[in-house]
């Protein structure tokens, strides 16, 4: 008996074909469906309160911009009642600022720690989607889920507070309030960035310390203090502040520092100190009468009382701020070293999955 064999052609390839990236979406979205549904929860909670919240922020705030003269004691009694409705606000707008960091340590943390910890990577990287592409396929799309849910987030955010950083609240008598304090990483530029980079640290520490509790802990430490860092030495020196020395500085500038000067030299920081501090407020001529340190003519003038007051004995004022048309530029580049940042973080992440040893 004779069997008939037919020679294997030299261009067929017997190697498996690669998995398609759009199976490896389907079984990102399939293993960490349940993370994002919490994500839409928690936002999607938030953004209902924000709506309500912003809908009645906006109709006191048209209610004192109508009423003329602004002067008026009507007038007066609607900005009290909006500035206490600023008051009612302030508080939520901090514990806003614990989102980026809950949403980016609750979902990074866990991607890569769960496999570790349960040693079920022994398995997810042995299949034929090759392990680069499985992190590359669990990370990106994630971090892109995410941007796009915070930064919708953080435009709702942006409407709601609005009305407490118009320019000129302060001739309608409500409080000045500079953009670069308020909610300033929950706009829809760095509320993005900062929810990406806190879920780059997260998924970095979680392959790294390969349990999920200590790897949400320490997430939740790298945040707090890159915040910190980002908001205490960084974000005045994004741009060279502006040096002035005219008193009236916009209630909407960032203030950055203030200090005396004596003929042209500097004299001191902050404050007067208390020897000049009495003579302003107790000014005393020859024989007890008014003169002292604000000359003759009585006691210094309302509108600046201590630059009056010190004005000709050789004593200047000077202050250094970042005007509120900076805001946006600040917005951007915070965000940009905020998601570059995270682009290291995920490829490092990557390569650290390429190496380890299944």
């Amino acid at each position: 008996m004779t069997a008939l064999t037919t020679p294997a052609r030299p261009d067929d390839d017997t190697s498996p074909r690669p998995i398609p990236w759009r199976r490896m979406t389907g079984v990102t979205w399939r293993q960490h469906r349940y993370a994002l549904a919490a994500v839409a929860v928690l936002l999607g909670g938030l953004a209902g309160w924000l709506w309500i919240a912003g809908t009645s922020v906006h109709h006191d705030y048209a209610a004192v911009t109508a009423c003329r003269p602004a002067s008026a004691p009507a007038c007066q009694d609607l900005a009290t009642t909006f500035n206490g409705t600023w008051n009612a606000m302030s508080i939520p707008s901090v514990l806003l600022q614990l989102l980026p960091a809950l949403i980016g340590a609750f979902v990074g943390a866990p991607l890569l720690a769960r496999e570790l910890e349960t040693g079920t990577f022994r398995f997810a990287w042995t299949q034929g989607f090759g392990r680069w592409r499985w992190a590359l396929a669990k990370l990106v799309p994630l971090a892109v889920v995410l941007a796009a849910a915070t930064c919708a987030f953080g435009a709702l955010v942006s409407w709601c507070y609005q009305p407490f950083l118009a320019p000129g609240n302060q001739e309608l008598g409500i409080y000045g309030n500079t953009p670069f304090a308020v909610v300033f990483s929950l706009r829809e530029v760095t509320f993005p960035a900062w929810t990406v980079a806190t879920f780059a640290i997260g998924a970095l520490a979680g392959m790294l310390i390969r349990r999920v509790v200590p790897a949400i802990v320490a997430t939740l430490a790298v945040y707090a203090g890159l915040a910190v860092v980002a908001a205490a030495f960084l974000r005045e020196h994004y741009l060279t502040p502006l040096v002035s020395s005219d008193t009236n500085v916009p209630g909407t500038a960032w203030i950055i520092g203030q200090w005396w000067t004596k003929d042209g030299r500097f004299a001191f920081a902050g404050n007067p100190p208390d020897s000049l501090l009495n003579a302003c407020s107790f000014p005393q001529g020859p024989g007890g009468k008014g003169g002292g340190i604000g000359g003759p003519g009585g006691p210094p003038s309302s509108a600046n009382p201590f630059a009056q007051c010190l004005a000709p004995h050789g004593y200047a004022p000077w202050t250094s701020f970042q005007p509120a048309t900076r805001f946006w530029p600040f917005q951007w580049i915070e965000g940009g070293w905020l998601l570059v940042l995270a682009a290291l973080l995920i490829a490092v992440t990557i390569w650290l999955v390429h190496r380890r040893a299944a």
